[in-house]
């Protein structure tokens, strides 16, 4: 075989470049991503990098270094480094040489290493001295079972990562069926790419399933996936989600495709306290304290029944304190749901090493290609500041000179030609600054729905939103986060967090659920021209390009 013909070229930073238009793509592509991390996915060449994280992912999943190495090797284009090769090696052998064990003392792991000289250079690790001080022989240490989170954290920093044997409790035992009809009398089937997902998850069943993150973008079904895996387990579930909102859709979500009785499924909220076989809740009520000082009241909930299975929704947003009690509770099935792991704080490792290694992803163009998201064209607005405006910019601090970029009331004239352009198309106007978003609204007249909508007013506003009694609402960031809106077809963002990476791809998550017809998406970001907002629009941008779309840049809009 001509290797000049191969869609791979494997770089010496571990780094690896990948053809699209090739007719091994998508052959290397599933060897890929056993692997390797995908970085960027534009249109001609995807990039994948390699890290001693990701080998690790592969060698939990029972993927061997000798089958890595066999794909470099069968596709590259040219000679693979040797050095990438016996890093591959290295990083692979390293898994596996410590293990988690079951211990017959209640309430105790054993700590175990393949080597007297490993255990050795472990205890003498700062960060684990607390956690060794039971040794029980040369390659042994009793370690409390609490403690089984935290030491997986530390662990991976050692770059000695454990093997866990310690199993999941099996939980409360639930029935649960799919339906083959939806309550609603639409056909149901998974599609798939969620039935690949739910069942890398499940793993038949046995200890290499039960934890891990799954990845797909915002309006493929994740939620589905989630369902599917909770119809494996027949077990009781535990579902923490964003908002209210979000809860009610996640229930609506399972009654219509489980054959569940309604008083199964339970709302844990500010509203009410339901705990059932299924019960759905959010991360604020879960970290609410009155202040520093009190205790978490409602960690309780984690305890409230036998769990079998806790699904972190939007495991990207994870709250601090959640990292807590998720590093506490590694007895339970944990199953992270996102559309990117970008964490603007960088806890990233810490979702690995607490929900789990990630099981699966799909690039968000893939899926476009294949018409299960909307076809999306992003456009970033540059319109001038007003002359008033200008001196005040100007002399601002930083933090000054972004809100008023960001509020500039030039913008509404674009607001109105954008939605002139789009007459009659699902459109949500979402903004970061209420005092922004309430004169829009005020000089619009369109309905607004932010912090202090209360919940009984947003359910019915977004209620009448998908029945398209009117074609136009504005949101605040409340909308960021698993919100399904399936008839938007336009998104006009007038201001953003910051740099926020991840805030961007959710805000052009929320019109990307399929459509009927020409299955097209536009979104828009407005920023004041020649001003800081546009080198943080430039931030929050890069994740999208990185998965393949690109922003057309315009100075009006006609």
């Amino acid at each position: 075989m001509n290797k000049q013909q191969n869609p791979l070229i494997v770089q010496g930073d571990m780094t690896l470049l990948v053809e699209v238009h090739s007719p091994l793509y998508e052959e290397v592509r599933d060897h890929l991503a056993r692997f390797a991390e995908l970085l960027k996915s534009p249109e001609h060449i995807h990039t994948y990098k390699i890290t001693p994280l990701s080998i690790w992912n592969a060698s939990a999943a029972g993927y061997l270094a000798e089958e890595m190495i066999a794909t470099l090797q069968n596709y590259a284009k040219y000679e693979v480094p040797t050095h990438v090769l016996h890093e591959i090696k290295d990083y692979a052998g390293r898994y596996g040489q410590v293990k988690l064990v079951r211990s017959e003392e209640e309430g105790f792991l054993l700590l175990q290493t393949s080597q007297q000289y490993l255990a050795e250079e472990l205890a003498h690790y700062k960060e684990l001295k607390e956690y060794f001080t039971d040794r029980l022989d040369d390659i042994t240490f009793r370690i409390p079972l609490v403690f089984r989170g935290k030491l997986k954290i530390e662990l991976i920093k050692t770059g000695w990562p454990a093997e866990d044997f310690i199993g999941y409790v099996s939980g409360e035992k639930l029935p649960l069926r799919l339906r083959s009809i939806t309550s609603s009398g639409l056909p149901f089937s998974i599609r798939d790419y969620q039935k690949t997902a739910s069942e890398i998850f499940y793993a038949g069943g046995g200890e290499k399933g039960g934890s891990g993150v799954i990845v797909l973008p915002c309006g493929a079904g994740k939620t589905v996936v989630a369902i599917s895996v909770m119809a494996k387990y027949q077990v009781s579930v535990l579902i923490l989600t964003t908002s209210v909102s979000a809860v009610r859709q996640w229930k609506r979500e399972i009654l219509d495709k489980l054959d569940i009785d309604e008083e199964m499924v339970g709302e844990y909220s500010g509203h009410c306290k339901e705990i059932r076989p299924i019960t759905i809740s959010t991360y604020q009520i879960i970290t609410y304290r009155k202040n520093q000082e009190e205790e978490f009241a409602h960690f309780q909930l984690f305890q409230g029944r036998d769990w079998g299975l806790i699904v972190y929704d939007e495991v990207h947003v994870l709250p601090a304190p959640i990292f807590q009690i998720t590093a506490e509770i590694q007895s339970r099935r944990r199953l992270g749901l996102t559309a990117t792991l970008v964490r603007e704080d960088g806890r990233e490792s810490d979702v690995f090493a607490l929900i789990g290694p990630k099981k699966y992803d799909v690039p968000w163009k893939v899926l476009e290609k294949q018409s299960w998201i909307a076809k999306a064209v992003c456009y970033e607005v540059r319109t001038p500041l007003p002359k008033h405006q200008r001196m005040e910019y100007a002399i601002a601090d930083a933090r000054t000179k972004f809100r008023i970029a960001s509020e500039n009331s030039e913008k509404l004239h674009v607001i109105r030609s954008i939605l002139e352009r789009h007459r009659g198309k699902q459109t949500l106007i979402i903004g970061q600054y209420i005092e922004q978003l309430e004169s829009l609204a005020k000089i619009m007249d369109l309905p607004l729905i932010n912090g202090k909508t209360p919940q009984k007013k947003r359910d019915a506003i977004f209620h009448d939103f998908r029945c398209c009694k009117f074609p136009v609402l504005i949101v605040s960031k409340v909308a960021n986060f698993a919100l399904d809106l399936p008839d938007a077809e336009v998104a006009i963002q007038v201001s953003g967090t910051y740099g926020s990476r991840q805030e961007e791809a959710q805000r052009l998550g929320r019109i990307l659920r399929p459509k009927q017809g020409e299955n097209q998406a536009h979104f828009y970001t407005i920023v004041s021209r020649d001003t800081t907002e546009v080198e943080f629009a430039r931030n929050r941008q890069l994740f999208l390009t990185e998965q393949g779309y690109a922003y057309e840049i315009m100075d009006r809009v006609e």
